[in-house]
């Protein structure tokens, strides 16, 4: 069983706000992100008593860094002092990343329909692409790695996967949930809960 984490998500991009598919595309917040970034830090900083017990861990995208950096400097550490792995980047959506919903249907209807009842399951068209049960497996060899506490800054779809292994939830159940951008998860004593 995993310590205890902190998981946040990076703050809001123009892509998140125009519910564009950003995968691993290597996007920048948007000043209502870097608002949510710093909200989160002081949140943690409420909560965390010894900020250096703890490891830093982020998803090497820039909108997780810039969210890692201001998540520590609100917590009183210096921004650079954590590291990334590639285990914790988003789900890459291939030839689908930058693109809408509407665009994607616009240029071939019923293209989205089989995402929209299988997402767990779903390969996106193009190269690179992965499905969320791919994802997973890359977040349960990282998990498994954790021996002390962590504070995490990833993407909503890793997050997805978080729930499918610590909290038992069907990947189908899992690729549906909606990850929230300003609020902090907390595994903790074999519990997941929003904070």
């Amino acid at each position: 069983m995993p310590p205890l984490i902190y998981f946040v998500r990076h703050g809001q991009t123009d892509w998140n706000l125009q519910s564009r598919l950003q995968g691993q595309a290597d996007t920048e917040m948007n000043e209502t992100g870097r608002a949510q970034a710093d909200r989160n830090g002081a949140r943690l900083a409420a909560l965390v008593e010894d900020p250096s017990a703890f490891d830093y861990v982020a998803s090497p995208l820039r909108r997780t860094c810039e969210t890692m950096e201001r998540v520590r400097a609100a917590l009183g550490l210096p921004r650079e002092g954590y590291r990334t792995d590639l285990r914790l980047r988003e789900v890459h959506f291939g030839a689908w990343q930058g693109f809408t919903y509407a665009e994607l249907e616009a240029r071939d209807p019923g293209c989205t329909q089989a995402r929209m009842l299988r997402k767990w399951h779903f390969l996106p068209p193009g190269e690179d692409a992965e499905t969320y049960e791919t994802l997973a497996v890359r977040v349960r060899a990282w998990l498994d790695e954790v021996r002390g506490p962590t504070v995490c800054v990833t993407h909503g779809g890793v997050i997805r996967a978080v729930f499918h292994w610590l909290a038992d939830m069907p990947g189908d159940e899992a690729a549906m949930l909606d990850i929230p951008q300003d609020s902090i998860l907390r595994h903790e004593n074999g519990r997941l809960e929003w904070l």
